[in-house]
This record gives C-alpha cells, structure tokens and sequence, in this order.
C-alpha cells in the first residue's frame, strides 16, 4: 500500500471514529447543560469537545494494532471487544483522574490530593459520569469494530448508505391466531 493511500485510510479511520465519538460526547454535554440549566448553573465546557474527540478517537486507533490478552486467542468475539472495552475503560479513567489532578492541583495542594478529591469530592457525580458515558461509547466502537472486521471495512458503511429491501407480506412472521371459545 502507498504512503498516499495509507495517510487517506489513517485520515478517514479518524474522521468516521472522530464522528463516532462526538456524537456520544456531545450528547452527553449536552445533556450535562440542559440539566445544569434547570438549576440555573452555567456550563462552559464545550471547547473541550473538539480536543477531547480528536484525543479519544486517535487513542482508540492506535490502541486497535495492539493485540488483546493471549487468553482471549480463540475466545468468541465479544469477548475481545469487551475485554477492549475494560481496558479502554481503565485508561479513562486514570486520563480523567490525570487531568482533574493537573487542572486543580493548587486549589487541593499537588496533583494526588486533587485526584483523590475527584473520586471522593463534589465533583464525583460529574467524574463518574464522564466515565460511564465514555465508557458506553468504547463499548459501541469496540462491538461496531467486530462487526465491521467480520463484514469488511466497507460492508458496513455500504450496509448503511443502501436502501433497506422492501417488504413483502410473505417475508413477515404469521399472525398469531386467537383460539376458538
């Protein structure tokens, strides 16, 4: 494969997992502001979204080539794409923990007391739901990435752009009958 070939592969990889990735973190901004604003608490946090997704999304290709545990060789896929997901998961978690640290290190005097205090402090909800919605949205990649190794990597998305086949009466189940009285 050519050098131009692999930039525009590597180049559409990011773009399609930085969609991906996106929409699951934008909604969850989203969802953070619409409740934020029901008690009148501003939220500012969406210049982070840009930067954060393009992180996310090249962290999660990068971490694609790297083979999962040697215990998981013959196991059934799911099992790989959730074993990923674990350990996607944990790295989350500790970049989470890592920028909540460095972020308010002088309010908490060092990063360790400031990453302690974002899993025992006020800000515990919001770091644990950081985590849990990214987590759900590695565990989609992960799945949607067994589907499209199985497929193929254009399957997929042809899967989606085609028309869905019309239905015909033969093709849907039977109608239950009721029994006679």
């Amino acid at each position: 494969m050519s050098l131009k070939r692999r930039v525009r592969h590597e180049l559409e990889a990011l773009a399609v997992a930085t969609v991906y990735f996106g929409c699951w973190i934008g909604a969850l901004l989203l969802l953070k502001t619409l409740l934020l604003a029901e008690y009148d608490i501003p939220f500012h946090r969406w210049s982070i979204l840009i930067i954060g997704v393009l992180v996310l999304a090249k962290v999660v290709l990068v971490l694609e080539h790297v083979s999962c545990v040697a215990v998981l060789r013959g196991r059934p896929a799911w099992a790989d794409a959730m074993a990923r997901t674990a350990l996607h998961s944990l790295g989350v978690v500790g970049v989470l923990l890592l920028e909540r640290g460095i972020s308010e290190r002088q309010e908490h005097g060092g990063v360790l007391a400031a990453m302690e205090a974002s899993i025992r402090g006020a800000n515990t909800p919001h770091f644990w739901v950081n985590a849990i919605c990214i987590t759900g949205a590695l565990a989609g990649y992960n799945l949607l990435s067994v589907v499209r190794r199985q497929l193929g990597d254009r399957a997929m998305f042809n899967l989606f752009v085609s028309p869905l086949p019309a239905r015909h009466p033969q093709d849907l189940p039977p109608a239950p009958t009721e029994p006679a009285p």
